[in-house]
């Protein structure tokens, strides 16, 4: 018989830089068997660059809707947005921003989302049919529309996301942008075939791969 598959495990940080991930003691005690850092945005280069060096796994990520610095300083990492990027035996690929709510550049209305949703059909599908591989990790920044998302307009969720889930059916969505410092509040929903994990302000996931 085959070895079962090893699960990675996986550090995931988004919009609220932590204490305890600040202090490189603390990084390397608890996190030294992370193999992969994921930011689901709204992150500072510096905070993302200091974790990855510390613990020594490579960071990937999309941007959130205050992410403009990106442009001129972005940090050490590969940004997932539009693509399908493989590392560690898992699929990953990610959408950045939020719903459009003032003129940020990094902000899209629904109809954008859409569009960029379905401008991912054809990476998904080759790495489908190439590699035999469904996405495991789909990486936001912003909830889909109804899952985890705010009543006000900066907070509402995309309903390409929905799109993206149905059809891609993808392992897990991980997402940031609401804040969960309200414990009752809910973090994970299954949606079709994926798990939503809100994973603000950090989670550590543990994943096998297919």
């Amino acid at each position: 018989m085959g070895k079962a598959p090893v699960s990675v495990k996986i550090l995931c940080v988004s919009d609220t830089e932590m204490p305890q991930l600040h202090n490189a003691v603390n990084l390397r005690r608890q996190y030294h068997d992370v193999e992969m850092i994921i930011s689901c945005g709204d992150m500072s280069p510096n905070y993302l660059d200091f974790i990855s060096s510390i613990i020594g796994a490579p960071l990937y990520y999309v941007r959130g809707n205050h992410d403009e610095i990106y442009d001129k300083e972005p940090p050490g990492g590969i940004d997932l947005h539009g693509q399908v990027v493989q590392y560690g035996g898992l699929t990953m690929a990610g959408l950045e921003g939020c719903i459009r709510y003032n003129r940020g550049q990094i902000q899209y209305s629904q109809a954008q989302m859409h569009g960029k949703v379905l401008g991912m059909a054809p990476a998904v599908f080759w790495n489908r049919w190439a590699r035999q591989r469904r996405i495991d990790l789909f990486v936001t920044h912003s909830p889909a529309r109804d899952i985890h998302d705010g009543k006000d307009v900066a907070h509402r969720g995309f309903a390409g996301f929905l799109n993206f889930m149905k059809w891609f059916r993808p392992r897990y969505m991980l997402h940031g942008h609401v804040h969960t410092w309200d414990r009752r509040k809910t973090v994970r929903t299954q949606y079709e075939s994926t798990c939503v994990l809100n994973i603000n302000p950090f989670t550590v996931l543990e994943l096998n791969p297919l």
